[in-house]
């Protein structure tokens, strides 16, 4: 008998074979190192998608569990992950001490757990928010931890050392912070929209000095706190070539200048204590515009100049929309899930139709995310549904994990993380 090398055309092929395969293994290697990072809210794009990934659609607490440990206190803001690490923020129920957690994403170990900010005063909050839920943001070998008025850190991501601190802009922010920080260059953005002051500064992100600050417009109309508060977490868009910072605010989204803050257009609607998170697909801009009869926006940012409520807004959807999770932006469609009933809505970015709208079940207040061809509902009894987009509701999955869900999931290669009120999950396939 013959052995595979005594044939000089086997032994080619073999080899074809191997480099075929060496090859196929560089491309997925590079392909998976494009996608280890989740670096702010709603991921390094702000979109909630993450390319490429692959989680799973089922698990348990005994199924797909690759690690699971517990958080101390109570906080609501995401995980975000670059090179392997894992931070994201907490706080004592009084909110008498905020911490910062490292954690290693691939094991669950933690690296660092340390107090950056101790209150001996503090203000109330809603029953439904926490004293930590904003959400970091990393750049390159820094993190930026941000717990609205009570302190901004910007910290060393290999030793979680301060860099820099700011605890120095006042804000009542009444029912608590929850807008989280983004970067753009050298700047750090972040919206202060209270009871007494509202407004949004840019700070130098390697210095923590604030580069400039710009008031809100006042078209209140009202002393009521809830109506001049607002959660949203502001994004960078650009228009026409021209870098537009896309902030909504209690009755209104403003278009800036990221350098200089100058105004350059806005909407106004009648809702309040907006959360969403602006979306764009390259044509039009659509916002959520928060509590009241909240309603997703569609705006025509190109030529628009001053108050274009009037000239540039396309259409209006307010019939069982979101005030707190920020939609999803899929193919042409836009997708949304109704805070207190669950309900799940198909919109058509082109004409604001709504192609259909079905019930899911639950409460929502974290923010829908899409991996692998599948869209993520987290829900605060802890329900997560699964659902793949199309012309139908086609739920693939439900899958539950308890005590709930507060904070919106990050997703890392096919690994899907997740925090609950109490636990922090790595979800991936075990098999």
């Amino acid at each position: 008998m013959k052995h595979y090398q005594d044939y000089p055309s086997m032994h080619f092929a073999m080899g074809l074979f191997l480099l075929a395969s060496l090859f196929a293994s560089s491309f997925v290697c590079s392909s998976a190192t494009a996608q280890q990072s989740w670096t702010e809210f709603r991921g390094p794009n702000g979109t909630g998608h993450a390319e490429g990934a692959n989680p799973p659609t089922q698990w348990g607490e005994t199924e797909n569990i690759a690690w699971k440990i517990p958080i101390h206190g109570r906080g609501w803001s995401s995980p975000v992950i670059s090179d392997g690490k894992l931070w994201l923020t907490t706080a004592t129920e009084d909110g008498k001490k905020m911490s910062v957690l490292c954690i290693n994403a691939q094991t669950g170990k933690v690296i660092h757990d340390r107090v950056l900010f101790t209150n001996e005063e503090l203000r109330e909050i809603h029953v439904t928010n926490s004293f930590a839920s904003p959400t970091p943001v990393i750049d390159g070998d820094r993190v930026y931890i941000h717990f609205g008025s009570y302190g901004t850190a910007c910290l060393n991501t290999k030793t979680a050392e301060k860099i820099w601190e700011r605890r120095d802009l006042p804000c009542h922010h009444w029912r608590g912070p929850g807008s989280s920080p983004i970067i753009y260059k050298n700047l750090m953005f972040m919206h202060y929209d209270g009871y007494d002051f509202q407004y949004i500064v840019a700070m130098d992100k390697m210095t923590g000095k604030t580069v400039w600050k710009k008031d809100r417009m006042d078209l209140f109309e009202t002393d009521d706190g809830d109506r001049k508060k607002a959660y949203g977490t502001p994004a960078i868009f650009e228009v026409d070539g021209q870098p537009l910072l896309i902030s909504p605010y209690a009755k209104a989204t403003m278009a800036y200048e990221p350098q200089t803050g100058k105004e350059l257009w806005w909407i106004r609607y009648e809702q309040h204590s907006t959360a969403n998170r602006p979306l764009f697909d390259g044509k039009h801009i659509y916002i959520g515009s928060g509590f009241g009869k909240g309603s997703v926006i569609a705006v025509n940012p190109h030529q628009a100049k001053g108050d274009v409520t009037d000239s540039n807004v396309l259409w209006t959807v307010d019939r069982g929309m979101p005030s707190k999770p920020s939609q999803l932006l899929i193919d042409g469609k836009i997708y949304t899930v109704a805070d207190k009933n669950g309900i799940v809505s198909c919109i058509d970015v082109t004409t604001g139709e709504v192609l259909w709208q079905d019930r899911i079940g639950g409460t929502f207040s974290a923010s829908p995310i899409y991996a692998g061809g599948h869209m993520y509902f987290c829900d605060e009894d802890g329900k997560t549904t699964v659902v793949k987009p199309g012309d139908a509701l086609n739920v693939v999955a439900e899958n539950k994990l308890t005590p709930g869900f507060m904070a919106t999931p990050a997703v890392v290669g096919n690994a899907l993380f997740l925090r609950t009120k109490t636990d922090l999950y790595r979800i991936e396939n075990q098999k």
